[in-house]
């Protein structure tokens, strides 16, 4: 079984003392490590969309620990039921 994990919540603390955008200082300091530590339950990553660093980030710590990296949905086999 394929397992490929996604994750829209923000661990980011939304006090205005903390981080005050996605991407700045604060917020690269929790995000990354936080999904980062979330490719120790997945199978694979798909990368989807144009340029982000968070993302090639994510694919580069993927490809370290040898998960597999799909570009496209058409890359993804289909499982029988």
């Amino acid at each position: 079984m394929l397992r490929i994990a996604s994750t829209v919540a923000d661990p980011t603390p939304t006090t205005e003392c903390l981080s005050q955008a996605p991407g700045d200082e604060v917020y690269d300091a929790i995000f990354h490590p936080h999904c980062e530590r979330l490719l120790a339950h997945c199978d694979a990553v798909l990368r989807i969309g144009g340029a982000s660093a968070g993302a090639d980030r994510m694919v580069a710590a993927a490809e370290g620990r040898g998960l597999l990296i799909y570009r496209s949905l058409d890359e993804i086999p289909a499982v029988e039921p």
